[in-house]
């Protein structure tokens, strides 16, 4: 496949021949402000089949809150990780991609040059999307994962530089579509995630009057949502779902992992109480402490306190027993959308 060819730069063609792309290989690629991402996949049974991942974090973001601009440094290590990407898609043959770029790439004055650099460069078609096409496509890509017997949920995913939360209603599609949008009552995009936080009060020692500002700085910003989400509380069986390094980080953390395991957060449902003690134990830990821990490591050891402070105020703003852990999120919504759109999709991966 030519990179410069890639289907769904935009929404993915729809009506496909079926047989055209049974056999098909599709990839996910999702760029963040902290992470470079990409799942390349085939058509199962029951959902897909994940022939290929890779992640890497990058830090595109780096001191963009302050400059306005990606910075050298910055670009340069998410052009390696992207190549990366490039070759893995090459070799496994990729037939259908998505390539898309968030919150740094939209709000960086050299955001859309960093995207013709990339094409030019690696041949790789990078799409800038919305914040409302990146919390829709959050909300498909794990939304099987909440409880089907709650009338009312809110997602949310914890980026680094910008943080989205959806209120889910129960009412239909059902069956594992990829289409949420019925579901959805209400969606906001908050400018910040862990690397502005972080950049904004520090990472590495926060104390405790500097990380209650930093919940109170998002609580501010979560206020317009929280007036037309708040009655989500009140719906039978209501419950968090959050996706993100942030909340994985913390259930990894409350089992004890030694080095993360995906199989065992997955899916994992927390009690607000077991949430709070690992939020806890994680404050309690020195810098050095959370870069020796395997579920977090030297590259994240910053930027976590800024994610469960911004956990935090959604779990203030909206008070629930129950959370649902999700490692899984915008890449699985792509590639849904993309599989549904050509008529292979059979259901939730």
């Amino acid at each position: 496949m030519s990179m410069n060819d890639q289907a769904g730069a935009g929404a993915p063609a729809g009506g496909g021949n079926v047989a055209r792309h049974h056999g098909a290989t599709y990839a996910a690629l999702d760029l963040g402000t902290n992470n470079c991402r990409l799942l390349v996949a085939r058509p199962a049974r029951e959902g897909f089949r994940i022939v290929d991942a890779f992640s890497r974090i990058v830090r595109l973001g780096e001191g963009l809150s302050q400059s306005g601009r990606l910075g050298a440094p910055a670009m340069a290590r998410t052009f390696e990780a992207l190549e990366i990407c490039r070759d893995k898609m090459e070799q496994r043959g990729v037939t259908r991609a998505r390539l898309i770029a968030t919150e740094a790439c939209r709000v960086a004055e050299n955001g859309a040059q960093f995207v013709a650099r990339a094409r030019d460069r690696l041949g790789l078609s990078l799409e800038i999307v919305d914040r409302e096409t990146e919390a829709r496509l959050a909300a498909a890509g794990c939304a099987s994962l909440a409880d089907p017997l709650a009338e009312g949920v809110v997602l949310f995913d914890i980026g680094g530089g910008s943080s989205e939360i959806v209120w889910l209603a129960r009412d239909a599609p059902r069956g594992g579509s990829p289409d949420v949008g019925d579901r959805v009552r209400a969606w906001a995009s908050l400018r910040l995630g862990v690397v502005t936080i972080a950049e904004g009060f520090g990472g590495f020692d926060v104390s405790a009057e500097t990380y209650e500002k930093m919940v109170a700085h998002v609580a501010e910003q979560l206020k317009p949502f929280v007036e037309r989400a708040g009655a989500a509380t009140r719906c039978e069986g209501f419950h968090l779902l959050g996706t993100s390094g942030t909340v994985t980080t913390i259930a990894g953390v409350h089992l004890g992992l030694q080095r993360y395991d995906r199989r065992r957060v997955d899916g994992l449902w927390m009690t607000n109480d077991e949430v709070s003690k690992a939020i806890d134990g994680l404050r309690a830990m020195t810098y050095a402490e959370r870069a020796a821990n395997g579920c977090i490591g030297s590259e994240r050891a910053d930027l976590v306190l800024a994610g469960c402070a911004i956990f935090d105020a959604i779990r203030r703003a909206f008070p629930a027993e129950r959370v649902r852990i999700a490692d899984r999120g915008l890449r699985e919504g792509i590639l849904m959308q993309m599989m549904s759109a050509d008529g292979v999709w059979r259901g939730a991966p």
